[in-house]
C-alpha cells in the first residue's frame, strides 16, 4: 500500500472508530466511498479507466479534505460532485452522443447554460430542492463525523492522485473514439483534463502563426460595387446528404444523382471537415470562410470558442454589400453555443426552432415555407441572404420519417442495410421538395432573382460502415484520424431563378468547406473583400484545399492575418 494511503488507514481505523463512536457516526464516510466504488464496477469498464477513477475521487476528497479536515462531509460533497457529473455526461450522450469532457467546464458561456435550461423545464425546481435538502444534510454529516484530517496531509494526498492520473493520462491517452461511448464518465473526464490543459497551454484554443509577413487592412467604410442587378442569396444546408453511390454496391433508383448536379450540368464534390455527425464543424465553415481543425483538440467546441471571437465570415462580407441577412435554424440557439456564432459571423436575424415553431425534425417544405413567408416579407428592402438549415435527412434512419410524404411510386430499392433505404427515401423526399421550391420562387416571385446554393453538411453516420465494408474498426478509426477523402467528400451544388451566376471561377470540381464562401460571393457578382481576396489567392495556390494545404500552415498564417486585422479577437 502507498505510504499515504498507509499512514491514512492509521489515523481511520475503521473497527475501532465504529466501537468508540457508533456505527451511525461512522456511515457517513463508509457508505459514500462504497457506493463511489459501485458506481466504478457500474460506470467504468477497463483496467485504466477504474484506476483513473479511483485516483480522481482520492484527488476530489483530499481537496474538501484540506478545505474542511471531516473525511464524512468530504466523501459527500465528492459523491455529489460525480453523480452530477455522470447525470450531464448522459444527458450530453443522449444529445451528441458524446460524454462530457473537461473542456465544458473550459468554455463556459451563457448560450449553453440557456439551452440546457430551456430543454430541462424542471431542472430549477430540482435544483431548489436538492439545495434545501443539502443543507440540513450537510450540517448533520459535519455534525456526525468523528475523524479528522490534517490539511497537510490531505495536500499531499491530493498532489500525489493528481500526479497518478498525469501519469496514466499520458500513457494512455484517450482515443477519440472513447468519448463516443455511454461509460467511463469519470475516467474520461478527467484524461480529457490533462489532454485539454496541455494542448491550451501548448498552443491556445486556435492554431495561428505568431507573426506574418503579409498584411491586409480592411477598411470598415469601404463601399461595395457589383456591376450587376444583386440576387437574393439563399444557402442551404442540406443535412447529411451525399452521393451514396460512392459506396460499393449500393443499389439506388432510375435516375438517382441529379440533386447533386448544378445548373451547369457539373456534380461538383464538397470537402468537409466532420464525419457522420458533427455539422457545427461545417457550419463554422461556410459560414466563416475558416477551418474547424484549426482548433485542434477544441475543434468539437468550435462554435462555443468562435462565438463573439470571429467576427468574419460570409454574412458580414453580404452585409457590406447591402444584403439583410438572416438564418433559419431548426434548433435552440443555444446549442453549442450557435445562436452567438451566427450573429457574430454577421447573422442579423437569427430565427431558431424556438420562433419558427419546429418539431426536433421536420421534413424540408416545413422550412421552405417559412424562407418563401420571409421572402415576402423582406424583399422590399432590398437583396437577402437566407441561410436555411433543412433537417430530413438527419439521424436516425431506423424509423420511415413522415411515411405519409413518401414520393409517389416510390419503390424500396432493396438494399441490404435497411437505413441505407430508409435514406435514399429521404433523399427522393428532399429532391421533390428542392424542386417545388425553385418552382415557387419562379411563380411567387416572378421579378426577383435568386441565386441558391446547397451542400453537405456530412455524410450519415452509418456511411463509415459501407464506404469501405472490408475493413476493420482500428483501420476505419486510422483513416478517420487522416482525412481519408473518401468519409469527408459530400456534394456542392450552384442553382439560380431568374439569374445566371456571374463567376464560377472559384467553383472547382473538389472544393475545401471553407472556400464556399468565396463562391456564393463570385457566383453572385459581388467584389471581394480584402480577406476574401487573399483566400483566393490560397485557394489557387492549393488547388481547393485549405487546412489541408502544406500541413495546415496556410490557415495558420490567414488565421493570423485575419487575428492582426482584428476580424479574429480574444485569442
Amino acid at each position: 500500500m502507498p505510504p499515504i494511503l498507509s499512514a491514512l488507514a492509521n489515523r481511520l481505523p475503521l473497527p475501532q472508530a465504529v466501537a468508540r463512536h457508533g456505527l451511525a457516526r461512522v456511515a457517513p464516510v463508509a457508505v459514500f466511498h462504497l457506493a463511489a466504488l459501485a458506481v466504478m464496477a457500474w460506470s467504468e469498464l477497463a483496467v485504466v479507466p477504474k484506476a483513473v477513477f479511483v485516483l480522481s475521487w482520492g484527488l476530489l476528497n483530499f481537496f474538501w479534505l484540506a478545505l474542511l479536515r471531516r473525511p464524512g462531509l468530504a466523501a459527500a460533497l465528492s459523491f455529489s460532485m460525480f453523480v452530477v457529473l455522470i447525470i450531464i455526461s448522459r444527458f450530453k450522450f443522449q444529445v451528441l452522443w458524446m460524454t462530457a469532457s473537461f473542456i465544458d467546464v473550459m468554455i463556459i458561456d451563457a448560450d449553453t447554460f440557456a439551452f440546457l435550461w430551456l430543454i430541462f423545464p424542471k431542472v430549477r425546481l430540482i435544483a431548489i430542492v436538492a439545495v434545501v435538502l443539502a443543507i440540513p444534510a450537510g450540517v448533520l454529516i459535519w455534525w456526525l463525523d468523528p475523524f479528522r484530517l490534517r490539511r497537510r496531509i490531505a495536500v499531499l494526498g491530493g498532489a500525489t492522485c493528481l500526479a497518478g492520473i498525469v501519469g496514466l493520462s499520458a500513457a494512455y491517452p484517450v482515443n477519440p473514439g472513447e468519448a463516443f461511448g455511454d461509460d467511463n464518465y469519470v475516467s474520461s473526464f478527467a484524461r480529457s483534463g490533462v489532454e485539454a490543459v496541455s494542448a491550451y497551454m501548448a498552443q491556445g484554443f486556435l492554431h495561428s502563426d505568431a507573426t506574418s509577413a503579409g498584411q491586409f487592412q480592411l477598411a470598415m467604410d469601404e463601399t461595395c460595387h457589383p456591376s450587376g442587378k444583386r440576387p437574393h442569396i439563399i444557402l442551404l444546408h442540406d443535412e447529411s446528404n451525399f452521393d451514396i453511390r460512392a459506396a460499393p454496391g449500393i443499389k439506388v433508383p432510375d435516375g438517382y444523382g441529379r440533386h447533386f448536379r448544378s445548373f451547369d450540368g457539373k456534380a461538383r464534390k464538397f470537402l468537409v471537415e466532420g464525419a457522420g455527425g458533427p455539422s457545427w464543424y461545417t457550419e463554422y465553415n461556410v459560414l466563416s470562410g475558416l477551418s474547424s481543425r484549426s482548433y485542434g483538440r477544441f475543434q468539437f467546441f468550435v462554435t462555443r470558442i468562435a462565438a463573439g471571437r470571429v467576427q468574419r465570415g460570409l454574412p458580414r462580407a453580404l452585409r457590406r454589400c447591402g444584403y439583410h441577412t438572416q438564418a433559419i435554424y431548426p434548433a435552440f440557439g443555444g446549442f453549442l453555443g450557435s445562436g452567438s456564432f451566427y450573429k457574430g459571423a454577421g447573422i442579423e436575424d437569427f430565427r431558431d426552432g424556438k420562433d419558427i415553431g419546429a418539431g426536433v425534425f421536420e421534413p424540408d417544405r416545413f422550412y421552405y415555407d417559412i424562407a418563401a413567408r420571409m421572402i415576402e416579407q423582406g424583399r422590399a428592402r432590398g437583396p437577402m441572404f437566407l441561410y436555411v438549415y433543412l433537417t430530413a435527412n438527419h439521424f436516425t434512419w431506423d424509423y420511415p420519417f413522415h411515411a405519409e410524404l413518401t414520393p409517389a411510386g416510390w419503390r424500396d430499392p432493396g438494399n441490404e442495410m435497411p437505413e441505407v433505404n430508409e435514406f435514399i427515401r429521404r433523399q427522393a423526399m428532399t429532391e421533390r421538395d428542392y424542386d417545388a421550391f425553385l418552382a415557387r420562387l419562379a411563380r411567387d416571385f416572378p421579378n426577383e432573382s435568386f441565386l441558391i446554393v446547397r451542400y453537405g453538411d456530412h455524410q450519415p453516420d452509418f456511411a463509415k460502415k459501407i464506404v469501405d465494408p472490408t475493413i476493420d474498426v482500428w483501420e476505419l478509426g486510422n483513416r478517420l484520424m487522416n482525412y481519408d477523402p473518401r468519409y469527408f467528400t459530400t456534394y456542392y451544388a450552384i442553382d439560380a431563378v431568374n439569374f445566371r451566376p456571374a463567376d464560377l471561377s472559384s467553383a472547382l470540381d473538389t472544393l475545401d468547406a471553407p472556400y464556399l464562401p468565396l463562391v456564393v460571393q463570385e457566383a453572385a457578382g459581388l467584389p471581394l473583400d480584402a480577406s476574401f481576396a487573399e483566400q483566393k489567392r490560397i485557394l489557387e495556390r492549393c488547388k481547393g484545399l485549405f487546412y489541408g494545404c502544406a500541413g495546415g500552415a496556410e490557415a495558420r498564417r490567414f488565421n493570423r492575418l485575419l487575428i492582426d486585422a482584428g476580424l479574429i479577437k480574444g485569442f
